[in-house]
């Protein structure tokens, strides 16, 4: 999973300049098999932004050798 959050270290909110991982938005990582899972929010439920980020979290996670498919879940927790 080092190898998925180095990948996710690579997508930025363009808003704020700062990758998803720094801020705190990706909650948890999985391999299942050629598959990679995320759990992520976004900086506000109405973030315009969202669906392109989670389009670049997609492909950031492709990269990574013996990833086929990516599966981004939009969580919400509590502040």
């Amino acid at each position: 999973t080092e190898q998925l959050k180095l990948a996710l270290r690579r997508v930025k909110d363009p808003e704020l300049n700062l990758n998803i991982v720094d801020l705190g938005l990706v909650y948890e990582i999985r391999a299942e098999g050629t598959k990679a899972v995320i759990d992520m929010s976004l900086t506000s439920p109405g973030c315009p932004s969202g669906p392109e980020i989670m389009k670049e979290a997609e492909d950031a996670l492709r990269t990574v050798d013996g990833v086929s498919d990516a599966v981004i879940n939009l969580v919400w927790s509590p502040p």
